[in-house]
């Protein structure tokens, strides 16, 4: 958590924090950019019958860390198990098809994951797979990072022209920011940034495991944390339901991007669909849901004091 501060010299300190993040051309401008999407491009094929996926895009929306239009209105969930077991063929085609994508488009190595439903992605670096899992998150792709790697949701319904294009194309969009647009030192002082943040907080992300019925424990936590945020803030927790993700209604969307780069730059993982705020439900790393909570209330008062709800 942010060391104990008066409210606007830690409201600096997170501002701070997300300029550290920011590529260069949003850090003087991110109050500025729209949610407006570009549209989506077309698939293109090569001669072998296969989709090109280096060579479908000339240029990407903002983005959604910086308060673009995230790449999805509603998250991209791994498959539960059961789909995974219902379907293992295309499952297995799928996997293969999301691993031959992000390597065309990335450059980096990516493998089925042994845990199932998702595909791992080996990053040079904790720097860049830190930086990815906020960014992609914020696409409302799933993502998980653990050290050098990370996870990218994957499932046997997942199609060509839609699920397997939104992978792809959330992870060429980050990486093209963090690669074409930030620059080795930024890279360092964000490598940096993560660092301060761990040693203050561990970094709060949905539950990584192959994707299941909700628990009885995980409604109870979901519950408690959505109580414990309208006592203090007013919001009701509503929105669509998400196993690791409890849903705010912040009214405003501006006010719910506001409180979404707040929140990650306080080292939770965050999302937004709308005007709704999404925050981890997660009872191994926050198992009575109070560090999400007491940040989600800090972020509301920064929001009322800025003049943003």
């Amino acid at each position: 958590m942010v060391p104990t501060l008066g409210s606007n010299d830690a409201y600096a300190l997170l501002e701070a924090r997300l300029k550290t993040l920011l590529p260069e051309e949003y850090q003087d401008s991110y109050e500025d950019v729209q949610p407006v999407s570009m549209g989506s491009a077309g698939l293109r094929y090569g001669n072998d019958g296969r989709v090109a996926w280096n060579e479908i895009w000339g240029s990407f929306c903002d983005l959604a860390m910086a308060g673009g239009p995230p790449h999805r209105g509603t998250l991209l969930e791994p498959a539960t198990q059961a789909e995974i077991d219902l379907q293992l063929e295309c499952y297995e085609e799928v996997v293969d098809e999301l691993c031959r994508g992000v390597e065309m488009v990335t450059g980096l190595a990516a493998e089925p994951s042994p845990v199932s439903g998702w595909i791992h992605v080996d990053c040079p670096n904790t720097g860049m797979a830190g930086w990815l899992v906020r960014a992609v998150n914020m696409e409302n792709i799933s993502a998980h990072a653990d050290g050098m790697v990370l996870h990218l949701p994957a499932g046997p319904h997942f199609r060509l022209e839609k699920e397997i294009k939104n992978v792809v194309t959330s992870i060429a969009k980050t990486c093209h920011y963090w690669l074409g647009h930030t620059s080795v030192a930024q890279h360092r002082a964000i490598a940096a940034l993560f660092n301060t943040m761990e040693n203050e907080s561990p970094l709060l992300q949905a539950p990584f495991s192959t994707r299941n019925a909700h628990t009885a424990g995980f409604e109870e936590l979901r519950d408690q944390i959505a109580t414990d945020i309208h006592s203090r803030t007013g919001f009701q927790a509503a929105g669509r339901e998400y196993h690791g993700w409890l849903g705010i209604d912040c009214l405003k969307v501006r006010s719910a991007i506001w409180m979404m780069r707040m929140m990650v730059v306080s080292n939770v993982l965050a999302r937004r669909e709308g005007n709704f705020l999404y925050v981890p439900v997660n009872p191994l790393t926050d198992h009575n849901g109070k560090a999400v909570a007491e940040l989600v209330a800090r972020a509301h008062r920064m929001a009322s004091a800025q003049g943003v709800i």
